[in-house]
């Protein structure tokens, strides 16, 4: 699928992109695109790199469920979801991009599962080493992305309409591309509940959840038992009166099952029937506490509120499609994409993939199928899924190395190191086991040493 398209060739096929954030996803998608040879403008809504990852501690002003106002083009006011004492659920060593690893570096966060600031930190370093910033507008935020009507045959360009935060000036100009990069973890997904709307007391969701002094000596009822679930359900207990944990499955790890038996102010609950007027939070199982208030650890929803596709793209109870390997919509490829839609993956050699992908596609070195093989591939995509029992809102949740692989050769990209595979599937074994403490007590120390040993490490030079 990749030719021997010379240097020259591509560049004479440069194209001028936007993409839309300064994330993980969009800060390597920039660096591929130029690469490329292609002419890139970011465009990201805060004043840093970072995107999820630039900690924002003042919430004041967003709605505590996160329902995004009309008088924002749907957009939210905060675009990270990242509470104060978060820190990594993967070890360090394999999170970074293919070429500039996750080094440890003294006077910072040293620590294998640092905070979020130490990524921040990463995602800044890469930036600046790779010269991304330079491409980026900070403060900016995208209100429109459409196509351009009544253009020729075989020409298409997007208009793309941006608001300076600061100065409130509108900016309306043409590409030939965009590439969306605005991530998975901002905008809140909710559940129905019989009584929510209604509910006197204070609701949230972890979208806003910062730190734990707001409730203490509350009865809260955290809803989700996802790993932000059990971890904010573990700092609140410290200093909340009690900490109800509301799970789908009562069906538990080990490592949760620990905690419980150690905190008897922490205690597990079916699913919730409804919220009543005084108080009440009744679960399935007909058991109740009245509680002060409930945070929804619930998980995130795809939204793009300035993208205009004329239906050629839609969100359908979180997926987005039809989207050709998460990537391309077949009827507007190549010339708008999407990276950073997986989830439960390493992502970002994942979007590094998806990346150079969609550079090599837009300057002709790489070739995609032709639209109806793509939406076939979907279709057949699709179908596996429903097969395999997965719920619509879980489309993109690949969880598959294989399928990082497969997706790597499209472009000729190396497949995940077995080192990286073995150190992802320890940590996940040894939460399971030991939620508390997983972080700071690991015994991987021989795969450790194999993948510093490894060409990622030592290629630094390279």
């Amino acid at each position: 699928m990749v030719s021997a398209t010379s240097v020259e060739a591509s560049r004479s096929r440069s194209k001028k992109v936007c993409v839309i954030g300064a994330g993980p996803s969009g800060l390597v998608s920039a660096r591929e695109l130029r690469k490329e040879g292609h002419k890139v403008v970011v465009m990201e809504q805060n004043d840093d790199v970072g995107g999820q990852w630039l900690y924002q501690p003042n919430v004041e002003e967003e709605d505590p469920l996160g329902r995004s106002s009309v008088s924002t083009n749907g957009a939210l006011k905060i675009h990270s979801s990242i509470y104060s004492s978060l820190r990594l659920t993967s070890p360090r060593e394999i999170m970074g991009y293919s070429d500039f690893p996750f080094l440890a570096k003294k006077g910072r966060d040293m620590r294998r599962f640092p905070g979020h600031k130490e990524l921040w930190l990463y995602l800044k370093d890469f930036s600046e080493a790779f010269g991304v910033r330079e491409m980026i507008r900070f403060n900016v935020r995208v209100e429109f992305v459409g196509e351009e009507e009544n253009v020729e045959e075989n020409v298409r360009r997007w208009i793309v309409r941006s608001r300076e935060k600061l100065s409130g000036k509108v900016i309306e100009e043409f590409f030939d591309a965009v590439v969306v990069a605005t991530g998975h973890y901002s905008h809140p997904r909710l559940p129905t509940i019989k009584g929510m709307d209604t509910w006197k007391r204070k609701q949230i969701h972890s979208h806003v959840y910062r730190v734990p002094d707001p409730f203490r000596n509350e009865v809260v009822v955290v809803v989700g038992n996802s790993m932000s679930g059990q971890d904010i359900s573990m700092e609140l207990v410290e200093v909340a009166k009690e900490v109800h944990l509301s799970s789908k499955s009562l069906e538990i790890s080990s490592g949760l099952s620990k905690v419980l038996s150690k905190h008897p102010n922490l205690l597990l609950h079916p699913q919730i029937e409804s919220l009543e007027d005084d108080g009440r939070v009744i679960f399935v199982d007909g058991t109740w506490v009245v509680a002060d208030t409930i945070l929804y650890c619930t998980g995130y929803s795809y939204k793009f509120p300035f993208l205009e596709s004329k239906g050629r793209v839609e969100v359908d109870d979180d997926r987005v499609g039809p989207l050709f390997e998460h990537t391309f919509p077949p009827c507007l490829s190549p010339f708008l994409s999407f990276v950073g839609i997986p989830r439960k993956l390493i992502g970002f050699p994942f979007f590094e993939a998806q990346a150079k992908w969609i550079a090599q596609v837009l300057s002709g070195k790489s070739s995609l199928p032709s639209s109806d093989q793509m939406l076939q591939s979907v279709a057949d995509f699709y179908r596996s899924r429903d097969l395999a029992g997965v719920p619509k809102h879980n489309t993109h949740d690949i969880a598959n190395f294989e399928y990082c692989d497969k997706y790597a050769d499209y472009v000729g990209f190396p497949h995940l190191e077995e080192w990286r595979k073995l150190l992802c599937l320890s940590a996940l074994n040894n939460s399971q086991e030991n939620l508390e403490t997983y972080r700071d007590s690991w015994d991987d120390h021989e795969l450790l040493q194999e993948a510093l040993q490894s060409s990622h490490f030592t290629n630094l030079n390279s």
